[in-house]
């Protein structure tokens, strides 16, 4: 049996891994670049055609961009494994939606 303070806990986890496992959708005119690492001197992987939806797994500050959302540091490591900056992506939210990567993005 769990205490209140357990389900509590599960509970906010559950929600924090839903929020990090949504779907956010890519934004410009023309398909985005997604990287290697947080910055425009990684290698690009792959693109993605505005309108496709992500998963964002984790963010991490990198290269300063600026998009059609505005000028961010923030870039989003999507499911796929690659990043893409957050000034690209329509979270909702001008900073952090999720937990930050862990080691240096690359």
């Amino acid at each position: 049996m769990l205490t209140s303070t357990a389900a509590a806990f599960l509970t906010v986890l559950g929600a924090a891994s839903e929020a990090a496992a949504a779907g956010y959708p890519v934004v410009g005119t023309s398909n985005v670049n997604a990287r290697s690492g947080p910055g425009t001197s990684y290698q690009i992987i792959k693109t993605y055609k505005p309108g496709t939806t992500i998963s964002i797994t984790c963010q991490t500050p990198g290269e300063t961009i600026t998009g059609p959302l505005g000028t961010s540091n923030i870039w989003d490591k999507t499911s796929d494994g690659v990043y893409v900056s957050d000034t690209y992506v329509r979270t909702g939210a001008d900073g952090y939606v999720t937990g930050r990567c862990s080691g240096s993005g690359s």
